[in-house]
């Protein structure tokens, strides 16, 4: 087979390996070969990714080598070369050549590879690449890390009700900032049950959503979530807890309005963010009459202000926010201006991109 094929099903397959195992056999990529392909297939026991390449086969058979080195000499392997793998049955290895290389693998049993139980799936529906992808990119810098909340170390995918009739929705959130992004419902995706898709998860589902033109295939059980392409199906278990009733938190009720151009209010907070202590990076936000001053005071290092032409009209406020929570939140508007909802300074802050409602951020407020 051709080494860029071997390469981009290693690249996924070693992702997919965690550097530390117990059990030996977890460090490894089962491979098997049969008619004219080859596929890749590998787990931590919550995730499990097959890559299937097509390649000549000569004899049909499978084994299991150590991921992270067959992807190592995949990776250093020149460009273009043809790769023939060989299972050397006697020793247990698998023989590698590639021009003038050959390497000779340790192998385990294939019987050994645990193979995640294919679940009954209750739901299974079509979306284009680039809705997924907008969906789970949008909504991923609000996962938590914090594991004692582990029903909210992942994305929560459900089908909702929008303000413009059914949508297939992704919430995430940490209890400091939430956001919550909504798609046109596939046809299919009516009944499907909510589920939370864990962080590794997500990383690892971003790798088959560059292609604009493909179309994901989609299934989910109350354990269990599926995303395939022709070539790759990720299988990964779910998150198995309650998400919180999210819609509690977002403001409803803000009526001061802010509408500011999304990348240079984002550059302005980093500047001004510079000065401050690591710890908090609070930055305080005064509002008053188509200004905005944005000031951060650190008495430990300094302190910072810079003033921005921006539309408010309402009454003079003065919030403060995490810097880095801000920085995040901006840099997810893909239009120019960011539309900020205040209510007071101790109250949730919304922020969308102008009057579109499909992408929704809350952010909470700090006291400087």
């Amino acid at each position: 087979m051709e080494r860029s094929a071997l390469l981009r099903a290693m690249s996924r397959a070693q992702s997919v390996v965690e550097r530390r195992n117990t059990i030996p056999i977890l460090s490894n990529v089962l491979i098997e070969a049969d008619g004219d392909a080859v596929s890749f297939r590998a787990t931590d026991l919550d995730i499990e990714v097959i890559d299937r390449a097509t390649a000549m086969v000569s004899r049909a058979g499978a084994t299991t080598v150590p991921a992270h080195t067959l992807h190592e000499i995949a990776r250093k392997l020149p460009d273009g070369a043809m790769v023939e793998l060989s299972d050397d049955g006697p020793n247990q290895r698998l023989d590698v050549r590639a021009g003038r290389s050959h390497f000779s693998l340790q192998t385990l049993p294939r019987e050994d590879f645990p193979m995640m139980a294919s679940a009954e799936y209750q739901v299974g529906f079509s979306c284009p690449a680039p809705t997924l992808r907008r969906l789970f990119d949008k909504a991923k810098f609000a996962i938590s890390t914090e594991e004692t909340r582990y029903y909210l170390n992942g994305v929560y995918m459900h089908a909702a009700t929008g303000p413009d009739g059914p949508v297939l929705r992704c919430v995430a959130t940490d209890g400091h900032r939430l956001a919550r992004i909504d798609a046109p419902l596939p046809e299919g995706a009516e009944g499907l049950p909510g589920v939370i898709v864990p962080r590794k998860t997500v990383g690892e589902l971003r790798k088959l959503l560059d292609d604009d033109e493909a179309k994901i295939a989609v299934s989910v059980s109350e354990t269990k979530i599926r995303f395939a392409t022709p070539d790759i199906t990720l299988t990964s278990k779910v998150i198995d807890g309650t998400f919180p009733d999210y819609a509690r938190v977002i403001p409803t009720g803000n009526t001061r309005r802010l509408e500011v151009d999304a990348s240079e209010f984002a550059q302005a907070v980093d500047r001004v963010a510079t000065v401050s202590s690591e710890r908090s990076r609070a930055v305080k936000l005064a509002l008053e009459d188509d200004r905005l001053i944005l000031s951060v005071n650190a008495p430990d290092s300094g302190a910072a202000d810079e003033e921005l032409a921006v539309a408010y009209a309402d009454e003079r406020l003065e919030i403060g926010f995490n810097a880095k929570y801000l920085l995040e939140i901006a840099g997810q508007v893909d239009r120019e201006n960011a539309v900020f909802l205040f209510n007071s300074a101790g109250d949730p802050t919304l922020m969308r991109e102008g009057n579109d409602e499909t992408a929704v951020y809350v952010v909470m407020p700090m006291r400087v």
